[in-house]
């Protein structure tokens, strides 16, 4: 099917779905809370698709999964939402239909059906760096990418993981150390203001691909260290 002449959908007011919105859940020993609304809701990260394997599977809200509509799975928005999901790699962009739960990679912000990652150009590497913004119902959004002339600019999208973030910088420095012990890569401290307090942010990166992000996050799950955060940057 050629998904260039598939209609992106429409945000409109809906009610929650009945299915699908309880909150909190468990999935493989992992509880998540679902956001209470979906306002303001802005974040980057790494997103995926699924495609024919669940085609006509129920999803979380009890709705058939089309992988030929513009629809994706979240964790924690609540169902249904409607988003912008920008690939930031190539500026294609694609309003969806949140209707589903997922991904439970660990790593993962949204799992994006077959339509939605073709649109965007993320079906051929399976992932890619995007940005998730909710759209309200009642106001403009256009549809489609970004013109031509933008779409042609290079992007430069990096992957961090940032691993902590510290109110007192010694204890920072610490981790940071800890890191160069264990050679784990090109670490920094990113110090910001966040309501009248500074806080110091400890990352490993630019990463040269997700799965460089996948392999290096096993490594530091192995050593300890908890479960690092995906931080997108342009």
């Amino acid at each position: 099917m050629d998904v260039s002449t598939l209609v992106e959908p429409v945000p409109k007011a809906e009610p929650r779905a009945r299915y699908g919105n309880k909150s909190p859940y468990t999935v493989l020993g992992k509880s998540y809370r679902v956001l209470e609304h979906a306002d303001n809701y802005h974040e980057r990260g790494i997103a995926s698709w699924y495609g024919n394997k669940f085609h006509g599977y129920m999803t979380s809200s009890l709705e058939p999964y089309d992988m030929y509509q513009f629809s994706a799975a979240h964790k924690t928005l609540p169902l249904p939402s409607y988003v912008r999901v920008t690939n930031l790699e190539n500026r294609k962009s694609v309003v969806v239909r949140v209707n589903d739960r997922g991904p439970f990679h660990e790593n993962r912000l949204i799992d994006l059906s077959y339509a939605a990652a073709v649109r965007i150009g993320i079906w051929p590497k399976g992932t890619g760096l995007v940005d998730v913004e909710v759209l309200e119902p009642g106001r403009d959004h256009p549809t489609g990418s970004l013109p031509a002339t933008a779409q042609a600019m290079p992007t430069h999208a990096r992957i961090f993981l940032q691993l902590g973030a510290f109110s007192d910088r010694a204890n920072a420095q610490r981790m940071v150390e800890r890191i160069e012990r264990e050679r784990l890569g090109q670490v920094s401290i990113l110090t910001a203001r966040v309501e009248s307090r500074e806080v110091h942010r400890v990352r490993l990166g630019p990463l040269v691909s997700v799965d460089a992000a996948d392999l290096l996050i096993k490594r530091i799950k192995r050593l300890g260290l908890g479960m690092p955060r995906v931080a997108i940057e342009e």
